[in-house]
């Protein structure tokens, strides 16, 4: 696990780049598990998961703008799957961007819902019971 201080730096780099740090942060970032893949020492893949009861909320996922599309986001979300269905959660959730559907549709996670927005981000809810 790593430390919110680890977690920033991508958040910020992927998410968002052109707002302050702080904006990156979410008021449980204290209670959540900060998940993450390190290269070379670097922390270059994040995912931060909060717990309510059986169900679980996936936040802030990113992965390093150089190292996307070599399979260490998609390593880190089947890891946290297995991780959390061997912990008694029941549903994993979360809001993912629009342009991320896909990727997170070949995970078995679904659409609820309609579309909205979030600081002019498009995001739909997803979820899926583990």
């Amino acid at each position: 696990m790593l430390t919110i201080e680890e977690v920033l730096p991508v958040r910020h780099e992927v998410l968002w780049p052109n707002e302050p740090v702080a904006f990156c942060r979410v008021a449980e970032d204290d209670v959540g598990e900060h998940f993450g893949v390190r290269q070379n020492g670097e922390v270059i893949c994040v995912a931060s998961v909060f717990f309510e009861g059986d169900t679980a909320r996936l936040r802030k996922f990113a992965n390093s703008t150089e190292c996307q599309g070599q399979g260490v986001g998609s390593a880190v979300l089947e890891f946290l799957i297995e991780h959390l269905r061997a912990r008694g959660v029941r549903v994993f959730w979360f809001d993912a961007r629009a342009s991320a559907l896909d990727f997170y549709q070949r995970f078995g996670f679904a659409v609820e819902g309609e579309r909205f927005y979030k600081h002019g981000v498009a995001y739909y809810r997803m979820s899926r019971v583990l």
